[in-house]
């Protein structure tokens, strides 16, 4: 797997420190993009929290899932979470390190008193000093919130003291792509309150300490204030797959005022799927998501494939990603009216645009949020195996189209490709084995990519058509 190093470098360590009013929590900030440009270390938020001792949880659950490898667990580098101001709220993000599990904290205004909220998206520097102090922080006194170097320290220090490098898979920008693909598919299937979702989550089993040991997926459906677990998925459950990844939250259920789970439709013979558990805390939300399985990250679920594979993806995405603003709340139908792009090329374009990780999706509000990271917009699409192997195809010539069905030849072997129920379907092992729950295979890809192509050619020639006998 291709790794790559990323340098954070920061003025001074993040650290709880004593100021004249109180204490203060400086989250001291790396390189990051902001509507000004580029800045070495943007500020984004200088203020007092209205909940110090919920959000210094908050921070410890997303700090946590950073430091966790939930799949054959072994010891890790730290990986710094990502802030993203959006003006009205800060958000911090982070990945397990075996890209299993995705941790998002939402403060939101209510919880941030006496500043204004900035524009942009950075790494904040999390070290073993600041844990060990924010589990100490407690809900009585004073407490402030700085994410961002003060102006004195800005003008005392020449340049970075602090810097890390931490080696980072692709896999880890990738999965910042597919999460935003498949949160987007999600409905809220249970709400529960605070006493019946504390009980229920400290039900569930703790991580084990043996290599690669899961529980594996559970079912569960609402029943009444509750959930009870059921041997089968049913319409209404909602898969919690390897339930033991929810083990993070422990560190905010004594601040929840609720939970939400949120999951895709499934039916009687669906397969496990991945779902997210959002806990209210007092102005905040803290929320984990989960891929299928414990052994799957969310990095090679394929969900961005059709997107990248329509070539006017691309075109659409750069008229669109002129028209975000940092919105917490991307509208689509603002979008389209704007571009002038139908809402089902919108979302292929902000799909495109999550593959640099500049688009995520909050299942909260069932809405897209514009966020920037140090990525171009093609490397997703260069990086991937699967649409590279399609391409290849189709340059090589060998897709064959025939109506609804396509024959793909591989070495000595046809695949067959058919369209059914608005999907294709293949011959290949890969299909056999997923049924389409991890994106198309590379022949399906191939098909598809092959029939706009074709798509394309037939509108040109009736446009050329058009023209020269309008000429005549």
């Amino acid at each position: 797997m291709t790794r790559t190093a990323q340098t954070y470098a920061y003025l001074r360590p993040s650290a709880v420190r004593g100021t004249a009013e109180g204490q203060s929590i400086g989250l001291e900030t790396s390189g990051g993009a902001t509507p000004a440009g580029w800045e070495a270390h943007p500020r984004f938020f200088s203020g007092f929290l209205t909940h110090p001792e919920a959000t210094a949880a908050g921070l410890l659950c997303v700090a946590d899932v950073a430091a966790a490898r939930y799949y054959q667990p072994r010891p890790d580098r730290w990986r710094d979470p990502v802030v993203t101001g959006n003006g009205d709220r800060l958000r911090f993000e982070s990945f397990s390190a075996c890209c299993g599990v995705y941790a998002r904290l939402d403060v939101l205004g209510d919880a941030l008193d006496g500043g204004d909220i900035g524009y942009g998206t950075t790494n904040v520097d999390v070290n073993v000093p600041l844990r060990d102090a924010l589990s100490r922080v407690g809900a009585g006194d004073p407490l402030r919130l700085d994410v961002g170097p003060d102006e004195m320290v800005v003008t005392t220090f020449d340049g970075p003291v602090v810097e890390k490098k931490v080696p980072l898979p692709e896999r880890w920008l990738r999965g910042f792509a597919e999460t935003q693909v498949t949160a987007a598919a999600f409905d809220v299937r249970a709400e529960l309150p605070a006493v019946e979702a504390v009980r229920f989550l400290r039900s569930l089993p703790r991580p084990s300490s043996a290599r690669g040991a899961s529980t594996g997926a559970r079912w569960i459906v609402p029943a009444g204030r509750s959930l009870r677990a059921t041997t089968r998925p049913v319409p209404g459950a909602v898969c919690l797959p390897g339930p033991e990844r929810l083990s993070a939250l422990t560190r905010v259920l004594r601040h929840a005022t609720g939970l939400r789970v949120h999951g895709p439709a499934v039916t009687a013979g669906s397969s496990p799927v991945a779902s997210a558990w959002e806990i209210a805390l007092p102005g905040m939300r803290m929320t984990l998501t989960l891929s299928p399985d414990t052994a799957r990250g969310f990095s090679g679920e394929g969900g961005v494939l059709d997107a990248l594979a329509a070539d006017e993806s691309a075109e659409d995405a750069d008229l669109v990603s002129v028209l975000l603003a940092w919105d917490p709340a991307v509208d689509v139908a603002d979008l389209a009216a704007q571009s002038g792009l139908d809402p089902q090329r919108v979302r292929a374009a902000l799909t495109r645009l999550a593959t640099s990780g500049r688009i995520g999706y909050d299942a909260a509000e069932a809405a897209y949020f514009h966020r920037e990271l140090p990525y171009d917009t093609g490397r997703a699409e260069r990086d991937n195996p699967r649409l590279r192997a399609a391409r290849a195809l189709v340059d090589a010539g060998a897709v064959r189209l025939d109506g609804e069905t396509a024959t793909v030849t591989v070495d000595d072997h046809s695949h067959r490709v058919r369209s059914a129920d608005g999907r294709l379907t293949c011959t290949c092992r890969w299909w056999a084995e997923y049924r389409g729950g991890r994106g198309p295979c590379k022949h399906a890809l191939a098909v598809r990519i092959a029939r706009r192509a074709g798509e394309s050619r037939t509108t040109t020639a009736a446009q050329d058509t058009i023209r020269t006998g309008a000429t005549r």
